[in-house]
């Protein structure tokens, strides 16, 4: 089983990644913070909460309002050109009884989570690193409390979605990354190398709605709506039609089965300045390398396995 707390700014592609954690048998997800990044923090709350209640699976899981803007800087706005304008590719979601935390900060909260699960938890994060740098800087003794981490985001060999080197994960709060990165958390990083690597096309969509489970049947025809808006947006960026990368779910896959892919151990540090490389992940493999922590990237995938793995929940009961 593995226990989960989950950091996510809620749009197409964390839905999807969500709905395979709420229905994956072997995952427990202890709670969920939110930032903003594809959406502002709260309309990230919003959209998980009805993501929750889509699945059918009767989970009441604490979801937490995060940060609305980086550690420096501002956000610079919803990115509906891929996601929508509500960041669930404009699909209307139903609000059922569930409803998000604005009482607690989020780093407060997972400070209680990793306090209450201490040396269980396996933190995913889908967004930004602004909640978790929060959290590790007013608690630094989580640091050695916490199982592991595993984040969407960044780049080593890939070119960036942002910048010719930087990932918007990581571009949208490199200071966040970067503090992360020196915590000693045992960090697996799953970026644009692999996940352009990963994707999904109509026929999987297909696939899905024909052999999913009656109780997952309203999952799949909203992705199947999202994610027309999200290939749409894919095609714009990537010049690929019909498919869109998994960059969100794979990392969700990669937290509950790790040997999905082939990671390599290298000291990173994160860019914070620069009119061209701000956002970098920059990795050194010297032999005497730059003070830094060792951290797992993520540079090959078995991405058929991915897909058969991310569909596999949905399949009939």
């Amino acid at each position: 089983m593995v226990k989960m707390l989950i950091d996510v700014d809620t749009g197409v592609d964390d839905s999807i990644a969500l709905l395979y954690a709420l229905n994956h048998p072997e995952v427990e997800i202890v709670g969920i913070t939110t930032s903003c990044g594809n959406v502002d923090a709260v309309q990230a709350a919003e959209n998980t909460v009805r993501i929750i209640e889509l699945s059918k699976t009767q989970k009441e899981i604490p979801v937490v309002v995060g940060a609305n803007q980086p550690l420096h800087g501002n956000w610079d706005g919803p990115v509906a050109w891929i996601h929508g304008e509500n960041g669930v590719g404009n699909v209307l979601l139903q609000k059922g009884k569930l409803s998000y935390r604005t009482d607690i900060k989020a780093e407060d909260f997972i400070y209680e989570m990793v306090q209450k699960y201490p040396y269980e938890l396996t933190i995913v994060t889908l967004g930004r690193l602004t909640n978790i740098a929060a959290a590790v800087e007013k608690y630094p003794e989580i640091s050695k409390m916490v199982k592991n981490l595993v984040m969407m985001g960044g780049t080593v060999n890939a070119p960036g979605n942002v910048s010719p080197v930087a990932e918007a994960n990581i571009a949208g709060d490199p200071e966040a990354c970067d503090q992360v990165f020196l915590t000693g958390i045992d960090i697996t990083v799953v970026g644009l190398d692999v996940t352009l690597k990963t994707r999904l096309t109509k026929k999987h969509v297909e696939q899905m709605e024909t052999y999913c489970s009656e109780r997952c049947r309203p999952a799949v025809e909203y992705m199947k709506q999202a994610l027309k808006y999200y290939m749409n947006g894919s095609r714009v960026q990537n010049y690929t039609p019909d498919n869109c990368p998994l960059h969100d779910p794979l990392a969700m896959v990669a937290a509950v089965v790790p040997s999905i892919v082939k990671v390599q151990k290298r000291k990173a540090r994160v860019e914070c300045s620069g009119t061209y490389c701000r956002g970098m992940i920059v990795t050194d493999l010297r032999e005497k390398p730059i003070e830094a922590e060792y951290i797992n990237f993520a540079l090959e995938v078995d991405a058929e396995r991915a897909i058969n793995e991310l569909m596999s929940v949905f399949w009939r009961e």
